[in-house]
């Protein structure tokens, strides 16, 4: 009898882990709900940028990432970059470069565009995620999701590493961290504050930290930011966002 009821009690207890269990997939997808889900897909978004005015636009699988940035004199340079490429516009003329420096503007202004619109960015076709575990900064729970990248797809920073922190509880993006090999590489940790919902879609800034110990694995970020053992090296803000919601 005994034996009956230890086994009645070990199946429900067994079941229960195992429904609790996600993976990093299942976390990303709701980071991503979270933050804004479909909502990302068709949408217009305009935001300050330090010295830049930038703009995406996403509508039926198009899409289109634009920078606008003015010279000494005031003239204006418009980068864009859209399922077809890169193009420079000066005034209204498009200006010939060379296919590396296409890649060192198409990268800058995909890496401002990234960072304003994660979660979003994760389930792209060359991201490779990995649950490390769990851990805890200032007394909240995270799930640590490493990211890489696949060559094939994923842009000429591929070699680039990710870690994000989110919150077990409420799926919000709140840490993140990441390794760089271009100029001599760099190990950067970020602490996003003063979140707002703009129709919607969650947006936030970040306070940017560094370390110079290269060797740092990156979940370790975390806990050398809570002994304030990282250097913080700028703010990262946005301003003036608007998001237009296209077939609302």
């Amino acid at each position: 009898m005994k034996k009956y009821l230890l086994g009645i009690l070990i199946i429900p207890f067994i079941f229960a882990c195992t429904s609790e269990t996600e993976n990093a997939q299942q976390i990303i997808d709701k980071a991503i709900e979270k933050a804004g889900g479909d909502r990302y897909k068709n949408a217009e978004i305009t935001f300050d940028f330090r010295k830049g005015t930038y703009r995406s636009n996403r509508e039926g699988g198009k899409f289109e990432l634009e920078r606008i940035l003015a010279d000494s004199t005031g003239t204006q340079y418009r980068d864009v970059v859209n399922n077809t490429g890169f193009t420079r516009y000066y005034k209204d003329t498009v200006v010939q470069l060379s296919d590396s420096m296409k890649n060192v503007y198409s990268n800058s202004v995909n890496s401002v565009h990234y960072f304003v619109q994660l979660p979003f960015g994760l389930n792209d076709d060359a991201v490779n995620k990995e649950l490390i575990g769990k851990d805890t900064i200032n007394d909240k729970e995270y799930y640590e999701i490493k990211v890489s990248f696949d060559v094939e797809g994923g842009g000429t920073d591929y070699e680039d590493v990710y870690m994000y922190w989110i919150d077990t509880q409420d799926y919000s993006l709140d840490y993140l961290a990441y390794s760089f090999k271009v100029n001599e590489g760099g190990l950067r940790f970020r602490k996003a504050y003063n979140p707002r919902t703009i129709e919607g879609i969650r947006f936030v800034d970040y306070e940017n930290y560094k370390t110079d110990d290269l060797d740092t694995p990156l979940r370790e970020l975390d806990d050398l930011y809570e002994a304030r053992q990282l250097e913080l090296l700028s703010k990262i803000e946005n301003k003036n966002i608007k998001v237009n919601l296209h077939n609302q």
